[in-house]
């Protein structure tokens, strides 16, 4: 995992953590493994699209870094972001408990990475949109996210999404917040990728390149049109087994708009990157 002649004795992801469990604990060990797998696929693909990912302790104001906690007898971690540091509770990867937590929340999809990509995703609002020419971009799709975050979470838990939710967003949860919507999308479109990624090894979807015969359609639409064929067939495939959809989602002309953004941004930030 440490390429020759590398002055670290960490690897890439290990030296993001800042916090880790008590290993002294057996259990704490078996989910702490269970987390960094997980946490070795988000690197995975940062890595792949070219986004910064330097940790805090070496660039202490925008540098990344994970804490990876486990409730005390007094209080319970909740997983967030703040400024660079994710917080993540090492229960979320008890599948009993995540489960019991999304039929709690009435979420349709929770898993350890979709954590990790989504909180990672409120970071990159910070180094790719926040600050710069496509924050007008950001406001026109997103929303206003200067508006009162706390109040906006408290209205979300307290009276739900609005009815008409999946006209507008990814997810239920994206509707609470600018911020949020811009987390889920960023970690749906990191989904997409990869699983994209993923299938194209395996031979069941073919390279975006070689299907781009037509300069009318851009890589984003390919993209887009590759990831319904494929979600359809796992689908498919799941109910052929009498197993819940793979792939619990709608995505509506609004949300694919927000995830086209996502796209481009991080391509120009790859493109960006490859210059130097």
């Amino acid at each position: 995992m440490i390429p020759p002649g590398d002055e670290h004795e960490l690897c890439q992801a290990c030296r993001l953590n800042n916090v880790i469990p008590d290993l002294s604990n057996p259990e704490n060990r078996r989910l702490w493994a269970e987390v960094e797998k997980a946490k070795r696929r988000l690197v995975y693909g940062l890595n792949r699209m070219r986004l910064p990912l330097v940790p805090k302790s070496d660039d202490p104001k925008t540098g990344l870094a994970f804490d990876i906690k486990s409730d005390t007898e007094t209080s319970r971690m909740l997983t967030g972001h703040s400024e660079g540091l994710i917080t993540l509770n090492v229960a979320e990867a008890d599948p009993v408990e995540r489960e019991r937590m999304r039929v709690a929340m009435n979420e349709r999809y929770r898993t350890l990475l979709g954590h990790f990509r989504h909180e990672v995703g409120h970071y990159y609002w910070e180094r790719l949109i926040a600050g710069t020419p496509e924050l007008e971009q950001y406001r026109r799709l997103f929303g206003d996210e200067s508006r009162d975050y706390s109040e906006a979470l408290k209205a979300h838990y307290a009276a739900g999404p609005p009815p008409n939710w999946p006209d507008s967003f990814i997810s239920a949860y994206a509707a609470a917040h600018p911020w949020e919507d811009w987390a889920e999308t960023f970690a749906h479109y990191l989904h997409m990728t990869d699983t994209l990624e993923t299938a194209q090894s395996f031979g069941f979807t073919s390279e975006i390149p070689a299907r781009k015969s037509l300069a009318s359609i851009s890589e984003f639409d390919l993209l887009m049109q590759e990831w319904v064929e494929l979600t359809v067939a796992l689908n498919a495939l799941n109910r052929s087994m009498g197993l819940p959809d793979a792939y619990p989602f709608a995505i509506s002309p609004t949300a694919c708009a927000k995830l086209g953004l996502v796209h481009r941004v991080i391509r120009e930030r790859k493109a960006l990157a490859s210059t130097h």
